[in-house]
């Protein structure tokens, strides 16, 4: 399994609608351009804000092949799957193969509150069910409860195919614990908070899952781009200067800010999807004034 591939920014895309919520499939094909143009290393389908809760398996697989058809294996794209029910998941992973996806992204469940043995069963038996696929934990304590350092690696030492980890915890003990209980396996960890991708690196990740970089894609991927070229100050720099502007979206409700942003920079991605509502004027004028001087 080549994991070579496995670095850097990886996007969580949006999914442009129209009004009456189908999919905006010119606006979706600008989408992926614009984030590869902008030096993205690959794009996640189905994050948490790509609104992946809010789709049917018939949508997903349309959204899935006007993303894969436009990408050209130009970078890897990811499918995320975030069912509460293993068998449901099991039934995702296999559809994210036979469509094409590089590996599959798997939320713990929501709702639920697992036991450890439960949890290492559902990520098991995911895996095992695509052998051949590599397998991300997603570990997001947004759900309401998050995954043990522990639990991490144990799955990560024993199923061949979970070969790293998107951690939006947003906790750089609890990160640098998961770098240092796989250290002697190859396992790549990202970190899950934009404002982290620099003291993600420092601690050992390989990169960072970035929602803003769907549309400030080139700011995001200069931070790690100077990290790579060993300009760490000025990595630094760059990730201080850019963090004012994604703070600022933790006002406007989940997930609606990704497509506040998107829409501010011209891109028409359409609204969330209902029940969510773009944010209020006020907020959206202060979001763009915090971008205008990101990029003075």
């Amino acid at each position: 399994m080549n994991l070579e591939e496995l670095k850097g920014i990886i996007v969580p895309i949006v999914v442009p609608v129209n009004e009456d919520e189908t999919i905006n499939e010119d606006s979706l094909r600008k989408v992926v351009d614009h984030i590869i143009d902008g030096g993205a290393n690959g794009i996640l389908a189905f994050g948490s804000n790509s609104e992946f809760y809010m789709f049917d398996e018939e949508e997903m697989k349309q959204i899935f092949s006007i993303i894969n058809d436009e990408v050209k294996s130009r970078v890897p794209v990811f499918w995320g799957i975030g069912a509460i029910r293993t068998s449901k998941a099991i039934k995702l992973a296999k559809l994210a193969q036979t469509m094409g996806a590089f590996g599959v992204s798997v939320l713990q469940p929501m709702f639920l509150k697992p036991t450890e043995k439960e949890l290492y069963l559902h990520y098991k038996s995911i895996a095992e069910s695509v052998p051949d696929m590599p397998v991300l934990i997603y570990n997001n304590p947004r759900v309401g409860y998050g995954l043990s350092a522990e639990l991490v690696s144990k799955l990560a030492h024993n199923i061949e195919n979970i070969v790293g980890m998107k951690d939006s915890s947003g906790n750089l003990t609890y990160l640098s614990e998961v770098i240092r209980l796989t250290k002697d396996i190859e396992f790549k960890p990202f970190t899950g908070k934009d404002t982290l991708i620099f003291l993600g690196l420092c601690a050992g990740a390989c990169g960072s899952v970035c929602s803003t970089a769907n549309g400030l894609t080139k700011e995001v991927v200069e931070i790690y781009r100077l990290f790579k070229e060993g300009k760490y100050k000025e990595a630094r720099e760059a990730q201080m200067k850019f963090n004012p502007a994604r703070l600022i979206q933790d006002k406007a409700s989940f997930p609606v800010a990704t497509k506040d942003m998107c829409n501010i920079l011209g891109m028409n991605v359409g609204n969330p999807i209902k029940p969510s509502l773009p944010s209020e004027q006020a907020l959206l004028d202060e979001m763009e004034l915090r971008m205008k001087k990101l990029r003075e």
